[in-house]
């Protein structure tokens, strides 16, 4: 007699992932640290970051944070950010104008909350990082885009910054180490990118 097949959510779930099924299954057990997004109901699972992308994004928020406090808004760390239940990501970097007002939108933060997101490109998702999340995010609303890339060995950052126009993000700024980048929305940004580096 055949042995019933064990039940694995990551197979069994395939292409129907929601924030419910998320709720109760995830983290898996096996991989409790690796960083779990949806797009379309699958599940896009990428491991812990790189310690220098986890420097330079305590030092973005670092930077960026008495700025943006002084405009009202609110700089937060990756985020569920939620543009339907079967669709999430979380930046590296998220940036509110809102609070979440639920415990529920606390766990799963609506995209209509962000004022901007930041990710910081990694080895094993640059597709997403440079297609699929701006993409996701002008798509949902999100005025402003910040992508920064570093690359260790070369002692090498470089930051961009997009603003939502007629439905797409329109790259605004950019620089790279020992340059300035700066914008005036949605507050007074302007830093060198070699901040970034350890």
């Amino acid at each position: 007699m055949a042995m019933p097949a064990q039940f694995d959510p990551l197979v069994d779930f395939d292409g129907m992932w929601t924030t419910q099924l998320a709720d109760r299954y995830l983290p898996l057990p096996e991989l409790p640290t690796a960083r779990y997004e949806c797009i379309n109901g699958r599940l896009v699972m990428t491991p812990a970051e790189t310690m220098s992308n986890t420097f330079g994004e305590m030092t973005l928020a670092r930077l960026l944070a008495p700025a943006a406090q002084a405009a009202g808004l609110y700089v937060c760390g990756p985020v569920n950010l939620t543009f339907e239940l079967r669709q999430w990501i979380q930046p590296d970097v998220t940036i509110l104008h809102a609070l979440p007002e639920t415990d529920e939108e606390d766990k799963w933060v609506p995209v209509r909350l962000c004022t901007m997101a930041v990710e910081f490109v990694s080895h094993g998702s640059r597709k997403q990082d440079f297609v699929d999340k701006p993409k996701r995010c002008a798509e949902g609303g999100v005025p402003y885009f910040m992508r920064v890339e570093i690359v260790r060995r070369l002692r090498h950052a470089s930051v961009e910054f997009f603003t939502l126009a007629d439905g797409g993000y329109q790259r605004t700024a950019e620089a790279v180490c020992g340059q300035r980048l700066r914008a005036s929305e949605p507050f007074e940004i302007d830093f060198d990118p070699r901040e970034l580096l350890p």
